[in-house]
């Protein structure tokens, strides 16, 4: 097989070789060479040691020089070059206590996480695939290296990485891997939620988000997100619906964009539900207030995982407002976009689009054909440049301090009671208009 290295990573591979040392492409990008797909990131595995490949190179920096990685510097890119390693015990689930350098390429892949990643090239030698990772790549498989009880006690995040790369790829997982997975499923609770985070945003953003119900059903959510594991296990009767809480959360994430935002607020939307169910004579479920309180719920699982403010007010907000539904007219639409906020608008659209279309076929035309009028009128409202915010107004608080207001909480009192005037009739917004009000408001 041959791969088209890139110019500065055969450079480096060369310049190694030529002093004396082995030196290939390893993992995830020797894997996307074999896809087909252009790897992000080139990292290099060779027997030299560290200050060896310091030595060799101009400009380089020590990324973690206590595991054997140096990252060298060419034209402006990093690559990061690592030193044949034999991991020592992990006492922590998480990192080996240890490293040893060792000379040795096959003592090196042996350590790493599954087959399709453990392979290394270079234009000398071809590819070095000592696991079978180029046949489990053609058949679709995720293994692990070796043991994988001992591949997962050594790091427990790569249970949650094997059911991301069968996200991200489509693949299956080996039968002996999966159990492995379940068996463990517990130790992943020596994992930092920031690690978990990351994983977690890359399946649910990939091309397969149902493979969520392999994360629950391997065990592993009962560890970091137990209330998924609450939303698989609550039932919907309810004409609107056709799956359980959680099913139908997973079917949303796949019919909506592969947003990380979108994508969060679909996982998220309905968290409340289990907490809110109650059933009446007739035996039908109904969830009142499940946004309202799924938005609290949301927020914390969000900060459980560690992510930023940004983000989490997004899903917040798409997850408290996932299922407002008011009456089609300029008034409530225009407060509806205050409301969200006009830069959240289209997400909230494709949140509810997605919502309806993992729901029931009871009144589904109905229910989209409402989403495109609201779709509909937000646009016009928008064109029209109506005043959907506080400075958007023809008239600030400058202008309430020239006219005798006193700065602090009256001049936000005066602009929020002019606000509410001009967002029911925007042809309000006009600088005379509103002067005249403002005269009115103060007395």
């Amino acid at each position: 097989m041959n791969m088209n290295l890139p110019a500065d990573v055969s450079k480096i591979i060369n310049i190694l070789e030529s002093n004396g040392h082995e030196a290939y492409a390893v993992g995830g990008c020797v894997r996307d060479c074999i896809l087909g797909k252009n790897p992000h990131d080139w990292d290099i595995t060779t027997s030299a040691l560290p200050e060896t490949v310091k030595s060799l190179f101009d400009r380089t920096f020590d990324t973690g020089i206590e595991h054997g990685t140096v990252t060298v510097l060419l034209h402006g890119v990093g690559y990061e070059v690592t030193t044949y390693r034999v991991d020592g015990k992990y006492e922590d689930g998480r990192h080996p206590k240890e490293v040893t350098f060792t000379a040795s390429l096959e003592e090196d892949l042996k350590r790493r996480d599954f087959t399709i990643n453990a392979m290394a090239y270079n234009e000398t030698k071809g590819l070095v695939d000592l696991f079978g990772g180029e046949a489990d790549l053609e058949a679709g498989i995720i293994r692990a290296v070796g043991n994988p009880t001992e591949r997962f006690t050594e790091d427990a995040l790569r249970m949650l990485r094997a059911l991301r790369f069968s996200a991200q790829l489509g693949f299956d997982i080996e039968a002996n891997t999966y159990q492995a997975i379940k068996d463990l499923a517990p130790t992943l609770e020596r994992i930092s939620a920031e690690r978990i985070q990351v994983e977690m945003v890359k399946l649910v953003t990939s091309d397969h988000p149902e493979r969520m119900r392999d994360v629950y059903e391997t065990g592993l959510t009962k560890v970091f997100f137990p209330e998924f594991d609450a939303m698989m296990e609550c039932d919907q009767v309810n004409k609107h619906h056709m799956y359980t809480v959680g099913e139908h959360t997973i079917v949303s994430m796949g019919l909506a964009p592969a947003d990380r935002v979108i994508r969060l607020a679909m996982l998220l939307h309905d968290i409340a539900k289990p907490v809110c169910k109650t059933t009446d004579e007739n035996g039908q479920n109904h969830f009142k207030m499940h946004p309202v309180e799924g938005q609290k719920m949301a927020k914390a699982v969000l900060r459980r995982l560690k992510f930023d403010n940004d983000t989490t007010d997004k899903v917040c907000n798409l997850v408290k407002n996932h299922d407002d539904r008011p009456a089609i007219n300029e008034r409530n639409i225009r407060r509806m976009i205050i409301r969200v906020g006009q830069e959240n608008f289209n997400d909230l659209l494709a949140v509810k689009r997605a919502d309806c279309l993992a729901q029931s076929m009871y009144h589904r035309q109905e229910k989209l054909q409402y989403i495109d009028e609201l779709e509909k009128m937000f646009n016009q409202i928008v064109a029209a440049g109506d005043c959907l915010k506080i400075k958007d107004l023809e008239i600030n608080g400058k202008d309430l301090i020239q006219m005798g207001v006193p700065q602090g909480q009256r001049i936000g009192e005066v602009l929020n009671t002019i606000f509410d005037r001009v967002v029911d009739e925007p042809e309000l917004n006009n600088r005379d208009i509103l002067i005249k009000m403002a005269k009115e408001i103060i007395g």
